[in-house]
């Protein structure tokens, strides 16, 4: 069996500088908003380009928190419009409805799988206050087309940097430095991935993460003292020591997912399968790789035939889930096709060339039943 992703070889590959981290947590008697804490953010902003990092429970959080945060500082308020790509995870649009904004769902180029940004200016309304890019897939998806309509029409840009830690764009700007704010998510699948939940948000402007740290330590900037209506969401020092430990190996882990996935674009050769466009250099980190087919679930079948474990991101687009049952009747062909046909295939730091080359053939292999 080729493991989608096989977290515990991950683990493995740095298990001594992991135990020595928790070790030195648990011994320090020392378990929130510690040393720890203060480390990674400081390396993990560095990393970034930013100056200024603020650690939270998950990324959803983080997300959530940077709109919060706005809503606070008067820059944004319910009901406020925010354009978003109608096919990323539910996540970067549940933290614009937790906020009582308005998700403005944009449709993506398929062959790029981000946002077209030839069809975004004619979504703008007096009531726009951002757009929210998704690197999806661990693909830089900024454009100097949304950075300058951004600023022609005062719009906070925000990314959602879950997929994409290490990912560059074409100026050598690491996404996650390209907009006003950044969300990041370090659910253990990640390339930067925790031992649990974990999330930060990244930004250059003081107010704005003073205020995201406020809210997320119940409201507080002093104790017992609560300038907002917070919650609790604040990273642990176990997760932010071990964070630390992966972030000085980030850089390689997705030069080994780069790798993988040059043995799969000059290998796959099934005119079933369609693959994304390729990206130059270090402007995609390959969280994800994803490929198409009008056969998806015959395809994944196949593989899984052939002991190759494969999953499907996502299959059902947000506007067509039950909770937001107001958008179910719209149509968004672009989005309904990627969510229809994608699939992902095993992509990691610990896969093998081998491995790589063995879902290859099985891939070139397979043909329709009908057929």
């Amino acid at each position: 069996m080729i493991k989608f992703l096989d977290l515990q070889r991950i683990t493995q590959k740095y298990g001594e500088e992991i135990h020595e981290a928790i070790t030195r947590v648990v011994n320090s008697g020392y378990y929130l908003q510690g040393a720890e804490n203060k480390r990674f953010e400081t390396d993990y902003a560095a990393f970034i380009g930013s100056r200024y990092c603020v650690g939270c429970g998950n990324g959803l959080d983080a997300l959530i928190w940077i709109y919060r945060a706005y809503i606070e500082m008067g820059v944004m308020q319910p009901g406020d419009e925010v354009i978003v790509p109608a096919n990323t995870f539910i996540a970067s649009i549940l933290a614009l409805t937790e906020n009582g904004l308005v998700p403005v769902l944009a449709e993506p180029r398929y062959d790029t799988l981000e946002l077209d940004d030839s069809k975004l200016e004619a979504l703008i309304t007096p009531k726009t206050r951002s757009i929210l890019l998704v690197h999806l897939y661990g693909r830089c998806a900024y454009t100097e087309e949304i950075g300058r309509l951004c600023q022609k029409h005062n719009l906070k840009l925000v990314e959602d940097n879950a997929q994409a830690h290490g990912c560059r764009y074409t100026d050598g700007r690491r996404t996650g430095s390209l907009g006003d704010a950044a969300g990041h998510s370090f659910y253990p699948g990640k390339n930067l991935g925790a031992l649990g939940d974990a999330g930060a948000v990244t930004c250059n402007d003081k107010e704005l993460a003073d205020t995201i740290r406020a809210l997320a330590n119940y409201g507080s900037q002093q104790k017992y003292i609560f300038k907002y209506t917070g919650r609790n969401s604040r990273m642990d020092e176990t997760q932010a020591a071990v964070l630390d430990v992966k972030l000085h190996h980030l850089d390689e882990d997705n030069d080994a997912r780069r790798a993988i996935a040059r043995i799969y674009y000059e290998g796959i050769s099934n005119p079933l399968v369609t693959l994304p466009d390729y990206l130059e250099d270090e402007q995609n980190v390959y969280h994800i790789f994803p490929v198409f087919c009008e056969h998806r679930d015959e395809l994944q079948e196949y593989l899984k035939e052939q002991g190759i474990q494969t999953l499907i991101h996502y299959p059902i687009p947000p506007h067509k889930q039950e909770c937001y049952s107001q958008w179910n009747s719209l149509s968004l062909p672009v989005t309904e096709k990627i969510h229809r046909q994608e699939l992902s295939l095993p992509i990691s730091p610990v896969m093998t060339p081998d491995e790589a080359r063995e879902v290859v053939k099985a891939l070139n292999t397979f043909k329709l039943k009908s057929n």
